[in-house]
């Protein structure tokens, strides 16, 4: 069953994505991150290349022909073929089609308030469903 940790209050979501993308691929988890919004993807795309200084962080769309050769995805769409199944990020106010595939599910909420009530209405469907779920407030 898919282990699912929210992340909330999280003051800037693509700097946070890009620090939890870097922790978790010091383990050796390949991640999909997944966001319906094209733009953030972008905004998202252009900091994981210069985030860090000192870690490569390779990443490219679900639909590259090299996807399955890199360690973290990129996607908007819930369709997509997607190579890695052990660490999913959620970046949109929806829930996930294909989340249960996943060894994990990490749910980043902002403090933004039509945010946090989304987060909040996804939160409720993972508890009712059964999921473990655990909440980490972003300092």
């Amino acid at each position: 069953m898919t282990r699912i940790d929210f992340h909330s209050n999280v003051p800037q979501k693509i700097a946070y994505v890009c620090r939890l993308v870097r922790k978790a691929r010091a383990t050796g988890v390949n991640i999909v991150v997944r966001s319906p919004d094209a733009a953030q993807l972008q905004q998202l795309d252009q900091a994981l290349w210069s985030f860090s200084e000192q870690d490569f962080l390779p990443h490219v769309m679900a639909k590259d022909p090299l996807a399955a050769q890199t360690a973290i995805i990129l996607t908007s769409d819930d369709a997509a073929e997607l190579p890695h199944h052990q660490l999913l990020i959620n970046l949109g106010a929806d829930t996930p089609a294909h989340f249960a595939r996943f060894e994990r599910l990490l749910e980043i909420i902002s403090a933004d308030d039509a945010d946090k009530a989304a987060g909040r209405d996804r939160y409720r469907f993972y508890k009712e469903r059964g999921y473990p779920l655990t909440h980490h407030v972003a300092a």
